[in-house]
């Protein structure tokens, strides 16, 4: 019966579970310990909170994949929170000191943060997928609604099957009188329920990234994106925009492709897919071997090497996003001053460019029926125009108006201009601009 006790207290399965009371004893081990916990602890509760902070709050950021992000934000709160500040109070008094139900109701957050990121990770893996592989049938299926559809469905199952660990676990008494919260099954018992588990949410969504990441790899870097009837208006509008961002300080931008918007998202979700990967991998190799082997390996520094790689990958993702995401960081930014971040007007472009159009209509009414006067005012609106906006985006607009602009002559007879195909113009704008607003949300991805 002792070596029963023991060795389900010694089993390493529970990630704030202590081991080794000698060692964790010394002062040595428990001031590292807190620091290393407490630590990355806060830094990732902080990131975690201000993620689904950004994305509540800021209307361009809800987009499918950003709910994805939220639901891992949310799971890797959980985790920091049922795992890491338990840890601390394992490491200060070397004995379990939230009583029973803590021992049931922290283990099985725990378990739920954890599964509820894989899963997470699992499905913005497989809308990225869709999104660039096949973007036609992304504007219905890679949707807002139908991504908090699929969050509410993740956190139903995981709340379910997590259910199981709280017949799992108990209250344990060393013989020395420590007491710890371990699991009160034998070895062999939990052994094919450990499998199952580190096959569902580790072994299967890392070999699913993996297929996936290598076919979006193919679409992106070895052959052009499928095209789409709105491709070229959001472009449209996403160049003018940026274009006038950069013609302010004198400098002329070079356009941001939908493409290098996709790479750069991609990019960012498989650093994502590679440390959860990593950063796992210790303590899921750690549990495997001690499966099976007799003698169990349980050196106190290597267990904390192992909890303190879980909680920095539960901790690390809002870096990433703040470091290879511009609107992440913008938002941030934002939060950080209690403010929204400043947006970039999307249709002054177009507007003072359907304004140039118009103007000889108000000369009209001023004029004294030549057309140089009302050569010399589209002149003049056409250099406040580019001056405004840079040239780039003026340049572009001008070109597809120009067969309507060059035509217009004053009739002295009639009183009236010939060759009037200003309105042609403006309804060309006015669907261009239409059209991008449609498809901005669906087709490009703000990150």
């Amino acid at each position: 019966m002792t070596n029963n006790v023991s060795s389900r207290i010694y089993t390493p399965t529970n990630i704030s579970l202590s081991t080794s009371v000698a060692v964790f004893e010394t002062m040595e081990y428990k001031m590292v310990s807190v620091f290393l916990v407490l630590l990355v602890c806060s830094v990732g509760i902080i990131g975690n909170i201000m993620v689904v902070l950004v994305v509540l709050t800021t209307r361009h950021m809800r987009t499918p994949t950003n709910c994805y992000l939220v639901s891992l934000a949310i799971a890797d709160l959980t985790v920091l929170v049922a795992a890491g500040l338990p840890n601390v109070s394992d490491s200060l008094t070397s004995t379990w000191i939230f009583g029973h139900a803590g021992c049931l109701g922290i283990t099985y957050l725990q378990y739920l943060g954890i599964n509820v990121s894989s899963c997470s990770i699992t499905a913005f893996t497989v809308e990225r997928y869709i999104a660039i592989c096949h973007p036609i049938k992304a504007q219905t299926v890679c949707t807002v609604s139908r991504a908090k559809r699929i969050i509410a469905g993740v956190w139903i199952f995981t709340c379910i099957y997590c259910m199981l660990w709280f017949f799992l676990v108990d209250i344990q008494v060393s013989l020395d009188g420590h007491v710890q919260c371990g699991y009160k099954v034998k070895r062999e018992l939990y052994l094919p329920i450990y499998l199952i588990d580190f096959a569902i949410f580790y072994v299967i969504p890392l070999l699913l990234a993996i297929v996936l990441y290598g076919l979006i790899a193919r679409v992106l870097y070895l052959s052009p994106l499928p095209n789409h009837p709105d491709t070229s208006a959001t472009t449209l509008r996403r160049s003018c925009r940026e274009t006038s961002d950069t013609g302010k300080g004198g400098r002329q931008g070079r356009p941001k492709s939908a493409l290098s918007s996709r790479k750069q998202v991609t990019k960012m979700l498989a650093v994502v897919v590679i440390l959860f990967a990593l950063l796992w991998m210790p303590y899921r190799t750690l549990v495997l071997i001690n499966s099976f082997v007799s003698t169990p390996y349980l050196n106190a520094w290597f267990l904390l090497f192992c909890r303190t790689c879980i909680y920095a990958n539960s901790a690390i993702n809002p870096v990433i996003y703040n470091a290879m995401s511009q609107k992440f960081r913008s938002a941030f930014r934002g939060l950080y001053r209690c403010q929204r971040p400043e947006g970039t007007p999307r249709m002054s472009v177009f507007q003072t460019s359907s304004a140039t159009i118009r103007d000889p209509q108000t000369c009209q009414a001023n004029s004294n029926g030549t057309n140089e006067k009302v050569s010399r005012v589209m002149l003049t609106a056409s250099d406040m125009t580019t001056k405004q906006n840079g040239g780039g985006c003026q340049e572009m607009v001008a070109d597809n108006c120009k067969t309507s602009v060059e035509p217009i002559t004053f009739n002295p007879a009639t009183s009236s201009f010939s060759g009037d195909n200003k309105s042609d113009c403006l309804s060309s704008i006015n669907t261009t601009v239409n059209s991008a607003d449609r498809t901005a949300g669906a087709q490009e991805e703000n990150l």
